[in-house]
């Protein structure tokens, strides 16, 4: 099959004729909290269902009376097998495993039912929308499937307009989080499989005709421009009329014909102030089309990269990061809310970070909105993540889809300079195409971010390491993963040690950190103790300051978080121990360590 590849430099010229034209379908409609919409988070009731009884008959059949259908005992000989009424309940967004001792460990089936009235308007369009379910979602209304969704961490709808009826109504999904080897991620991972219903659940109530997508973007060829496009969902077939723009704080108000493709392409002169960590500026952006308005909150900048630096707004920047993963700050499980995004970022703050890395999946909508609120550049990538089955057409179809899902949803965040593709992926010939695969379909959605990966392939030889996997060749921005004194060496060998890069690109170290359970002292040497983290800090940081090449870092990692490879009792408890806060938020020596390095790497330091 003949390769495709779109280089940077030519992606960057095509960015005017990508953005014009339909790079995703109307599956994802763009900024769902500014809808009219009923919420139907709360409680729900849960079947556990590990056999799948309620799905499959004891031939392993599809059931046409399965425990979707919310079945009543009409009669005292009716038969009926379950109950949802009766059965236990569990918040929505929320995880299973945090929330029931019993479910700590679960993996597979477990029905989600929840009754809700609604006052059904004939002109209205109705949308069922997920933030995330993990890892399959089977979504039924009334009684009737709706439709399917495979993956995590992407948000998903569904029409539902057809099923609802004025009054009551019901809504029941079928959840699995089973881990398999055709998955993306796959089976083995290091972070907890919570399972459940993990991020807000939406029923949008829309016109007939509505705005379901936009972009807005600084243009990156002419920085006093504004481009962008908007494109609306009608079921009339002809004269879809026209949508009115608005940048009020920059005096724009235009009104775009639509074109047969329910398109409007925009292109505005104007001279933003540049969003930055420093000010991190946000404009409203108002979108009227036949009687209803959208808003959203969007920042304008360029990122681009010349030889090794890294360019924001034409600045070349450090990139003082950290990595996270979305673990709740002050309580087990799931993050999800504006609260837990707050507080982890502003602890990300607080270490003196203008950067994080969003580990390993994409995470909540909120995370992003609040990065841009609180000026932190941002790393967002898709779980492909160690040994997926590369060779396998179907796994990569899955892959594109979760990166076609990440990108539609927050194209419009200024926060965002990076797009992941992979973390510690195997060096082989099936594994580069099916990454390169990835990059280019990246940049055809979205030319004006940056692509990296995560690399953990490289050679050592008399002292030097060498970053030698070839698809460095392929990404804008090089991430390497290195666990100096933890996995190898000790801390103090860290210092010495030299690294050659043959590329001229800008290099992120995208990892690096060593475990230690809060509160547990001892020497430099002692494995576990605060002293031995800091210690590895202290002497990686060294390593690090003698790689001109390296142009960010973010250290693994923020917060302690759930892992079921990390079973050391009394030290580790099931938790991943390398945070620089506990479980709890308290700070761990090594975080004076890094906070002290990105203190000298500020700016007019």
């Amino acid at each position: 099959m003949k390769k495709i590849i779109i280089s940077f430099k030519l992606a960057l010229l095509l960015s005017a004729f990508i953005y014009a034209s339909p790079s995703w379908s109307l599956e994802l409609i763009q900024n769902t909290d500014a809808r009219k919409h009923v919420s139907l988070n709360g409680e729900w009731h849960i079947i556990p269902d590990i056999y799948e009884n309620g799905f499959y008959n004891h031939r392993y059949e599809e059931k046409e009376n399965g425990y979707y259908k919310n079945a009543k005992i009409q009669h005292p000989s009716d038969l009926i097998e379950y109950d949802f009424s009766a059965s236990p309940t569990i918040q929505v967004p929320g995880d299973w495993n945090s929330q029931s001792e019993r479910m700590f460990f679960y993996e597979g089936t477990v029905w989600y039912h929840k009754d809700f009235s609604l006052n059904k308007k004939k002109s209205k369009h109705y949308i069922l929308h997920f933030g995330a379910v993990n890892y399959e979602a089977v979504v039924y209304v009334n009684g009737k499937k709706v439709g399917r969704h495979e993956g995590g961490f992407t948000s998903f709808q569904f029409d539902v307009s057809s099923l609802l009826v004025q009054g009551d109504n019901f809504v029941v999904v079928k959840v699995d989080n089973r881990r398999e080897r055709d998955q993306i991620p796959t089976v083995n991972t290091d972070w907890w499989n919570y399972g459940g219903i993990t991020r807000p659940v939406k029923l949008l109530e829309l016109n007939a005709e509505y705005v379901a997508d936009y972009a807005f973007q600084l243009d990156q060829e002419n920085e006093n421009q504004i481009s962008g496009w908007v494109e609306v969902a009608s079921k009339i077939k002809t004269n879809y009329g026209s949508v009115e723009i608005s940048v009020p704080e920059l005096g724009i108000l235009k009104t775009i014909q639509l074109n047969s493709n329910t398109r409007a392409n925009f292109n505005f002169t104007a001279k933003p102030e540049r969003w930055s960590p420093e000010n991190p500026k946000l404009y409203q952006v108002v979108i009227n089309y036949k009687g209803s308005q959208i808003e959203d909150k969007v920042g304008f900048r360029t990122v681009s990269v010349k030889d090794q630096n890294i360019l924001l707004n034409g600045k070349a920047l450090f990139l003082r990061g950290i990595s996270i993963h979305e673990e709740a700050p002050t309580r087990e499980g799931r993050a999800w809310s504006e609260d837990d995004a707050r507080t982890t970022l502003t602890w990300a703050k607080e270490l003196g970070c203008n950067f994080v890395r969003l580990a390993h999946y994409p995470h909540n909508e909120t995370m992003l909105k609040m990065a841009d609120e609180l000026g932190l550049l941002v790393w967002s990538e898709i779980p492909v993540y160690w040994t997926v089955q590369f060779e396998k057409q179907s796994v990569f179809s899955k892959a594109e889809k979760q990166l076609s899902e990440m990108i539609s949803r927050d194209k419009n965040r200024a926060a965002i300079i990076l797009w992941s593709v992979a973390n510690e992926t195997p060096n082989h010939e099936t594994r580069f195409t099916f990454l390169e695969k990835l990059v280019s379909r990246a940049r055809e959605l979205d030319s004006s971010r940056l692509i990296t990966a995560a690399l953990d392939t490289q050679t050592s030889k008399d002292g030097l390491k060498v970053i030698d996997d070839p698809f460095a060749s392929i990404v804008d921005v090089i991430g390497i993963n290195s666990y100096c004194g933890w996995y190898g060496g000790t801390p103090e060998s860290c210092a010495d040690l030299r690294w050659h890069s043959p590329y001229n690109k800008p290099v992120i170290m995208s990892e690096f950190g060593g475990g230690a359970l809060y509160g547990k002292h001892g020497k430099a040497i002692e494995r576990w103790t605060e002293e031995y983290q800091a210690a590895v800090y202290k002497h990686n940081i060294t390593m690090i300051e003698n790689m001109p090449f390296v142009k960010g870092t973010t250290p693994w990692i923020l917060k302690d978080f759930r892992s079921p490879r990390r079973p050391l009792p009394e030290i580790q408890d099931y938790w991943n121990r390398k945070g620089l806060v506990s479980e709890k938020g308290e700070r761990k020596l090594a975080w004076k360590e890094l906070h002290e390095f990105y203190e000298k790497k500020k700016p007019g330091k």
